[in-house]
């Protein structure tokens, strides 16, 4: 896997530390007297979101719950989003709860577009939404992302739970992919 990266763009080191600021920017925004309980229910986008979640959440002193939701837009080799597909959804109550929707990266926008008013219609709180990654794209910048991690050029990019072809998303940093890698898992 190693040969096959073309540049590193975000260290470990410098994901570490971001998520560590945004988890606090979260908690604070979470907790009393902001929030009157200082509960949330997580939801995180799968697959994509898993690995930026679940360190994100290890920061964040609050009572929460988690959700699950299912979403397809980059099926197999494709490069560029496909369009938001919903696969599932496992998210429990979240009538009267404060929700955060859990996304890896903001490109087109229509994974947020698509998810957000379906957990609108279930009643919560409130619905807040915290991407790991932006593109510098102008669909990405019309769709608002309460927090956002990084912004980034619009370069096709893995790790840190991003994937090619279900591949990559255990590097730890995000980094571009040789041309040459980009043929080989297909």
């Amino acid at each position: 896997m190693q040969a096959d990266i073309d540049r590193v763009l975000i260290s470990r080191s410098q994901i570490a530390d971001r998520v560590r600021e945004l988890a606090e920017r979260i908690t604070a925004d979470h907790s009393p007297p902001a929030m009157m309980d200082g509960e949330i229910t997580i939801v995180p986008i799968l697959t994509g979101a898993v690995i930026f979640c679940a360190d994100l959440i290890r920061h964040m002193p609050l009572a929460m719950k988690i959700g699950l939701i299912t979403v397809s837009s980059y099926p197999g080799t494709a490069l560029r989003s496909q369009g938001a597909q919903l696969l599932g959804r496992q998210l429990g109550d979240i009538r009267g709860r404060h929700v955060l929707l859990v996304d890896d990266i903001l490109d087109s926008g229509g994974t947020l577009r698509l998810v957000t008013p379906i957990l609108r219609q279930l009643g919560p709180a409130s619905v807040k939404t915290c991407v790991f990654l932006r593109k510098d794209r102008p669909a990405a910048r019309e769709v608002h992302a309460d927090y956002v991690g990084f912004d980034i050029p619009d370069q096709f990019v893995v790790g840190y739970g991003l994937d090619y072809d279900d591949y990559y998303r255990n590097l730890p940093e995000i980094v571009t992919l040789r041309p040459a890698a980009m043929g080989k898992s297909s």
